[in-house]
């Protein structure tokens, strides 16, 4: 059996997402080998160097994409959702939050709600340092 550039492909890629498997890499590993598979299904049809240079573009768009969607997926993932207003807050504006012990930056998600000071209210998301909640009573009704 010759290995052809298709067949390394194949070899690369497979290895490539077993390895994902036996050492978390956040992904990078299985979406480099997703890449090597791409790249084989049209590596009769490009020369190697090609084949090289589509193999980077398209690994690095899907390292770059992956990382957007599980950063916007570990935003909205929580051990504990409620937390208790420390300072009133005013709609559109931060206010402050007693979360898991800290205090915390919060902002309403819906703009147009005020919610008064020691108020139990539920973590919806997060952008950066401030938590996006809702007031108890809303999620309730």
């Amino acid at each position: 059996m010759a290995l052809t550039p298709t067949i390394i492909w194949l070899i690369v890629g497979t290895v490539l997402c077993l390895v994902e498997v036996v050492v978390p890499t956040a992904f990078v590993a299985c979406v480099l080998g997703i890449s090597a598979l791409v790249v084989a299904a049209i590596a009769h049809l490009v020369p190697l160097g090609l084949q090289v240079v589509l193999w980077m573009v398209l690994s690095l768009s899907l390292v770059f994409y992956s990382r957007r969607l599980v950063q916007h997926r570990a935003a909205r993932k929580f051990d504990a959702t409620e937390a208790e207003t420390l300072t009133e807050i005013l709609p559109g504006q931060s206010g402050r939050v007693r979360y898991e012990g800290n205090s915390w930056a919060a902002r309403c998600e819906d703009d147009e709600v005020t919610i008064a000071p020691n108020q139990k209210v539920y973590v919806v998301a997060r952008q950066g340092t401030t938590l996006i909640v809702m007031p108890q009573h809303l999620l309730h009704s």
